[in-house]
């Protein structure tokens, strides 16, 4: 689902109307229960500030009317959401009193996130099924607890790994310290820049396929599973089933060099006792390979190395030491929920971590640090307390991280830049993030994001600073930029 955005003056009262369309995968059938929700949880909510309630249904369109208005009776805002292929969003002010970046951003945030709570609802509802034509068939994972160690490897930009590799550097220490003595860290150091070197290798191998230009295609099938079935399914699809069924799609079609068809699957549901509705039922092929090939050529670098992890968690990305030497990663729960050119924004993020070496900065950083502690800090803390090793250790974990958010913030400038599409990237971005934003309009919040150990900034900020851009866009200096804003976001989130 992605936010565009048009916004004009009009001449009598200057005031602006901003009208908006998100494109949404509500089938027609959800569209009535699109409207509920948003009644529910929208409007619901502001009952004190909300008059004029109105909803009708027309030609399947369900249109949710009201108006918001000040309590000091200065302002209102009329506001029409029209579900129907597409939820088209219109909000007109009542005069130029009306604060755009406290009431109608505000409002405008809160009805895409309140549509995509409605969309991710349905997704736990529905059955995802990916494959890759020739490869072996695995089940789809699930973002289990026990899979978060990993995730944060895989899509933390190696600082997570480094942090790891830190605290285990103590037990290391004691083993190797009666062989090398003083240089145990430097022989650390080392060790871990090796793991930088293969980190690519590493994560292939977590990976599940390898895309290639012989075999570029991801094959998906979606079911979304209306409320009279749940049952049903929950009582006959246990994960067994479930990779039978799978094997079966798989074996009457494109083993037999036949694209996945939605008729092909009803029949093997059917085969299992289980009816499903055509309209319900839906196929998506995504050639990653012309993707990254894509992005590749607007940042002028070799194809790296692309792999896919068939998880939901819709995410990606990049390491290694080089482009020619780099690595892709995409889960097919990010080819589920974004359009192509939303992929192409993602991918192109990605893409600057590669160009712009990031895996290796970040080492350079992570391992200044492990060296200036063992060799300057901690001979002076032995003197003192070993409560003043660890106020340091977390003050310096958090500089670590607060500085990577300068090249995650690069990552989008240049992505921005290379493909044209910024407004593209913070749609695709409210749509992983939506969660994020979501905890974000706290102020509070706000400010812990910015001195929290991630190494991305807010959503809201990456959000914001996009959406400002323009497409032709040139900055001279990416890096610097990007630390200029995120200095100025942080003061702001004060």
């Amino acid at each position: 689902m992605f936010l565009s955005c048009k916004q004009g003056k009009t001449r009598m009262d200057k005031t602006i109307t901003s009208s908006f369309v998100i494109p949404t995968e509500v089938a027609e059938a959800h569209t009535g229960e699109v409207a509920e929700f948003l009644y529910q949880r929208l409007v619901l909510p502001r009952r004190k500030t909300v008059e004029n309630i109105q909803r009708t249904t027309f030609n399947h369109e369900h249109t949710l009317s009201f108006r918001l208005k000040d309590l000091k009776g200065k302002w209102h805002v009329d506001t029409a959401i029209k579900i129907g292929k597409t939820i088209e969003v219109n909000m007109v002010p009542s005069n130029e009193a009306v604060p755009p970046s406290e009431v109608l951003d505000e409002l405008k945030d809160d009805i895409f996130i309140t549509v995509h709570l409605f969309e991710e609802q349905l997704r736990r509802k529905t059955i995802y099924f990916a494959w890759v034509e020739g490869i072996k068939i695995i089940p789809e994972k699930a973002p289990f607890r026990k899979k978060r160690i990993f995730d944060k490897i895989l899509f933390g930009n190696m600082i997570f790994l480094f942090i790891i590799f830190i605290v285990f550097s103590v037990f290391l220490f004691v083993l190797l310290e009666p062989f090398v003595g003083i240089y145990v860290p430097l022989v650390l150091v080392g060790v871990q820049f090796l793991i930088v070197l293969v980190a690519a290798k590493i994560i292939a191998r977590g990976a599940d396929w390898t895309i290639t230009e012989q075999n570029p295609n991801v094959h998906v099938l979606s079911y979304k599973v209306p409320p009279e079935e749940n049952w049903i399914f929950r009582e006959k699809l246990s994960k067994d089933v479930l990779m039978k069924i799978k094997t079966e799609i798989y074996q009457e079609t494109l083993a037999r060099g036949k694209p996945i068809d939605c008729q092909t699957a009803q029949q093997v549901f059917s085969n299992y006792g289980l009816a499903c509705i055509p309209e319900n039922m839906s196929t998506k092929i995504i050639n990653v390979y012309k993707l990254v090939k894509t992005v590749a050529e607007k940042f002028e670098i070799p194809i790296p190395k692309i792999v896919v992890s068939n998880t939901v968690i819709p995410n990606a990305a990049a390491t290694g030491p080089s482009p020619r030497h780099g690595m892709v990663l995409i889960t097919t729960g990010l080819l589920v929920q974004l359009k192509e050119e939303e992929l192409l924004a993602v991918i192109g993020h990605e893409f600057s971590h590669l160009i712009g070496r990031d895996p290796l900065i970040l080492f350079g950083l992570t391992a200044t640090e492990y060296l200036f502690r063992f060799y300057f800090i901690w001979p002076i803390i032995l003197v003192y307390d070993v409560l003043y090793f660890y106020l340091y250790f977390l003050l310096a974990l958090s500089v670590i991280y607060f500085i990577a958010k300068f090249f995650e913030a690069r990552a989008d400038l240049v992505s921005a830049i290379r493909m044209g599409t910024p407004q593209v990237l913070a749609g695709a971005l409210r749509k992983i993030g939506f969660k994020r934003l979501r905890l974000e309009k706290a102020k509070a919040f706000r400010f812990q994001t910015w001195v929290g150990l991630d190494p991305h900034p807010p959503i809201y900020f990456r959000i914001d600073r996009l959406e400002k851009l323009q497409p032709t866009v040139n900055v001279k200096y990416p890096l610097l930029r990007s630390i200029k804003d995120c200095i100025n976001g942080f003061f702001a989130s004060f």
